[in-house]
């Protein structure tokens, strides 16, 4: 898989997109080994395991999208309000603002 879905060569790009989908779906299945984990019984430490790994997966998804934003404020969208810079001319110490209060608010 790429290191980072948001690339600019389009098959590329494709290709990360499918990458991080079948990463979702390899969450979604473990998700629901989990649930019939816990509704046969299973022992709490390995349903514990199985929970912190589908969390890992989630984070690592969710951290090349930020990396996406922050390498890439292009494909942001723009500001809502008229008037305003789109994101990709906001400045560098905006985008550092903007995309810290997007993790903070993400954490």
């Amino acid at each position: 898989m790429p290191a980072n879905i948001c690339v600019t060569e389009p098959q590329a790009a494709a290709e990360a997109r499918r990458a991080l989908v079948l990463r979702l779906k390899r969450v979604e299945g473990q998700l629901r080994g989990i649930q019939s984990m816990i509704e046969t019984g299973n022992e709490c430490e390995a349903i514990a395991q199985q929970m912190s790994a589908a969390r890992k997966a989630l984070d690592k998804a969710f951290f090349e999208l930020a990396a996406c934003a922050i390498e890439h404020p292009q494909f942001s969208a723009p500001l809502a309000r008229a008037g305003k810079a789109s994101r990709a001319e906001e400045s560098a110490e905006d985008r550092v603002q903007r995309v810290a209060r997007t993790l903070a608010k993400f954490a």
